[in-house]
């Protein structure tokens, strides 16, 4: 039986490619231990150096991304906003995330150049 929220949660075509490549390669971060969610969580993980991307939901308020872009500068951790914070959350298997950090630089890596093919992803460095 499939679940009714595995129907919206993939998003179809943005910026001429399908998104899914991105979040599967998240949640796949995930599985193995190496992403962070939740606002003081990923602030830490920043502040201590561990963090290799930084994603912000695009829907997340002004004052959080001010604060993240930010603390990213400051610590020179690549950050971008992408997906909604439902999308964010589902492809971790939790509820809606706003702020999620990528603590592998290989699943960074990853992540990032998927990201860097769509052209609606707005990059912060």
């Amino acid at each position: 039986m499939s679940s009714p929220l595995k129907k919206r949660f993939w998003p179809r075509r943005i910026g001429g490619m399908t998104m899914s490549k991105a979040l599967s390669q998240l949640g796949m971060a995930m599985r193995a231990g190496k992403v962070v969610t939740g606002d003081e969580t990923v602030l830490k993980t920043v502040r201590q150096g561990k963090a290799h991307l930084v994603l912000i939901a695009s829907d997340a308020s002004d004052n959080t991304k001010k604060k993240y872009r930010d603390k990213c500068a400051t610590y020179g951790v690549v950050m971008s906003e992408a997906f909604s914070r439902e999308a964010l959350g589902r492809a971790l298997g939790k509820a809606e995330r706003v702020s999620v950090a990528v603590t592998d630089a290989g699943f960074a890596n990853m992540i990032r150049g998927q990201l860097s093919q769509n052209t609606e992803v707005e990059y912060i460095d």
